[in-house]
């Protein structure tokens, strides 16, 4: 698979790049963000964390907001930030936020028009990690973390392949969609009006029903504006209670839905997976 970089920045003694490739599997040009740190350096393999952002956000807003280039030069780990969603003239599209580009909310969508392209389950789950492996010294030992929409992707992704990911993390996830705005919105559209198809895209409804363990952490901030009508952590504490999941949920009393919050505790994130990468 043939890969274009488009910029690359040194950040404290590693290697910050962008690149596009041409996704089959969305059927369009992908662009994609790697921090790849000094330990890399010569060929040697480091472990990954996968980050996901949420809505209207691409590959950017996590490297150049977060703060986490820092954390895992020191640790040795590589990041890797995918966009939000398939982008391009042909691509469908809606003109609300919510929906369409910058909105893939990380499912395979089975409805027309979005079929055509909206498989980011898959991209993120198969394709980009088999092209970031092959072309980067960075090894099969995997874990993965989100924001919003991006932290319902990241859960989703790890309660359905416990294989794949030795651990999960999220800021502010889209914790019960099928019963929020967003989720509802999103899941119609790319699903279609059969509820029950929604059900393998929920966390919640994944946790309280999970039978295999990844060690997940959450952080949510108590002054988050989306936190009563489209987060819910309460149902996710709920399903991680009634199937005795390790689950670790902090509620951060003033902070809200913004990369401030995320700045503030991405140290402890790649800590904490750092702990399952055997760093």
């Amino acid at each position: 698979m043939t890969i274009e970089n488009l910029s690359s920045n040194k950040s404290f003694g590693g290697w910050h790049k962008q690149y596009r490739h041409r996704s089959e599997v969305l059927n369009c040009d992908m662009r994609f963000a790697i921090y790849l740190p000094p330990q890399a350096a010569g060929g040697q393999k480091v472990p990954a964390l996968y980050w996901l952002s949420g809505l209207t956000c691409t590959d950017e807003n996590f490297m150049q907001k977060a703060g986490a280039q820092q954390m895992a030069a020191q640790l040795g780990m590589a990041l890797v930030a995918p966009d939000t969603s398939p982008r391009g003239e042909t691509v469908a599209d809606d003109e609300a936020y919510d929906l369409g580009q910058g909105a893939g909310f990380y499912v395979n969508a089975t409805q027309a028009p979005w079929n055509r392209h909206y498989r980011m389950y898959d991209y993120v789950l198969d394709e980009l990690p088999h092209l970031v492996e092959s072309v980067f010294p960075v090894a099969t030992v995997r874990s993965i973390a989100g924001h919003s929409m991006g932290g319902h992707g990241a859960l989703v992704l790890a309660l359905r392949n416990p294989q794949r990911y030795r651990s999960v993390s999220a800021f502010s996830p889209i914790a019960n969609p099928v019963n929020c705005p967003w989720g509802k919105k999103a899941f119609a559209a790319y699903l279609g009006e059969d509820t029950a198809e929604w059900a393998q895209y929920d966390t919640s409804l994944l946790m309280r029903d999970a039978d295999d363990r990844v060690p997940a952490l959450v952080d949510q901030g108590e002054a988050d504006n989306f936190l009563v009508e489209q987060l819910k952590p309460e149902a996710l504490e709920a399903a991680a209670a009634a199937s005795d999941y390790p689950l670790q949920l902090r509620r951060h009393e003033g902070y809200d839905h913004s990369y401030y919050f995320i700045a503030s505790f991405i140290g402890e994130h790649l800590r904490f997976h750092a702990k399952y990468l055997g760093l």
